[in-house]
């Protein structure tokens, strides 16, 4: 009886044994079967608006620092900062004692001249007194030209006056006595990048934003373009006119210069298939083809809306997976779901 209660124990035993064994195996098999679900959209390419933008100062077209030839003092004082000017308007007066004496000799060297020329027209003095006599004449006009020039101020050309740096009654000693700015137009240097150097013509049209104005969009113009490119920063200089009849845009604002250079195919795909890599900041996209999932690096253009531009990465046509990244792996299996 015993030997056969023996028997039974080892039977259920290598049963119980089996049987678990079994369900281990089932489940691992069911665990191996379980394949990651994801949303995909195809992608193709389309025309793309190619623009690039970049930041700027604005500065005036021209910048004149109006000061006297010599030390004098100012006398009258008669634009203030932030006055409009014209071509030719007188700014200041300085002190007209040295111009009054120099006008003097002037008149004395003329007269003095006269008499020693009608006296050398019939043989009375030679012509090495007659040379001497002619050169100290146009000397002191010389001299009362320059001082008549450097005693009254004007502004060589119409614009803002941007600086006073004396009252009146001081002494000049250096520094302009006025700055005066020509904005209209104004100009703004950009610094585009190496890559856009065939692409960049003068004459093209651009568009420019200025913080202080929001959105509102003014229309500029490249007027120069250098060159040659900067080494140390692989850029090269642009400069950009802006008409600015009505003087809105001032130097020193803040801008924004966005270059338009025709189209190119591009691939176009969601945002939501955009991954950015944990830790560095490369962008990926991930791919599927036939059940399986390739992880591929793409460069990004420009943002549109939900959408961004691909520079490379990706080819017309791929499915890219939108919902689902964090359950795949690069070169495992998926299932696409509607």
């Amino acid at each position: 009886m015993k030997r056969l209660f023996r028997t039974l124990s080892v039977l259920m035993l290598a049963g119980v044994v089996f049987s678990c064994k079994s369900g281990e195996e089932n489940t691992a098999s069911v665990e191996a079967e379980v394949i990651p679900q994801v949303r995909v959209q195809q992608v193709f390419e389309r025309e793309v608006e190619q623009i690039e933008t970049f930041t700027a100062t604005v500065e005036a077209e021209v910048v004149n620092k109006i000061a006297p030839q010599m030390p004098l003092r100012i006398k009258r004082i008669l634009v203030e900062v932030g006055d409009h000017v014209k071509k030719g308007q007188i700014l200041a007066t300085l002190d007209a004692t040295n111009l009054e004496q120099a006008r003097l000799k002037m008149v004395n060297d003329s007269i003095e001249f006269a008499r020693i020329d009608q006296l050398y027209q019939v043989g009375g003095i030679s012509k090495s007194n007659w040379d001497a006599m002619k050169l100290a004449s146009s000397v002191s006009r010389s001299n009362y030209n320059n001082l008549l020039e450097n005693t009254v101020l004007r502004t060589p050309v119409s614009g803002i006056v941007t600086a006073r740096n004396y009252d009146a009654g001081d002494m000049y000693g250096g520094s302009p006595v006025y700055v005066v700015e020509q904005i209209t137009p104004v100009k703004l240097k950009v610094n585009v990048s190496e890559a856009l150097f065939t692409q960049i013509k003068k004459g093209m049209e651009v568009d420019v934003r200025l913080d202080v104005y929001g959105d509102e969009v003014f229309k500029g113009k490249v007027s120069l373009v250098y060159p040659t490119i900067d080494p140390a920063t692989r850029t090269f200089p642009v400069e950009i006119t802006i008409a600015n009849a009505n003087q809105r845009v001032r130097p020193g604002m803040f801008a924004r210069v966005t270059f338009s250079y025709g189209t190119a195919k591009h691939v176009v795909v969601p945002d939501q298939a955009v991954v950015k890599q944990t830790g560095s900041g490369d962008r990926y996209v991930y791919v599927y083809d036939n059940g399986k999932i390739e992880f591929k690096k793409i460069e990004l253009g420009r943002r549109f809306g939900t959408e961004y531009e691909l520079i490379s990465g990706v080819a017309s046509g791929d499915q890219v997976v939108t919902e689902g990244h964090s359950r795949v792996v690069n070169g495992g299996k998926a299932e696409v779901v509607k």
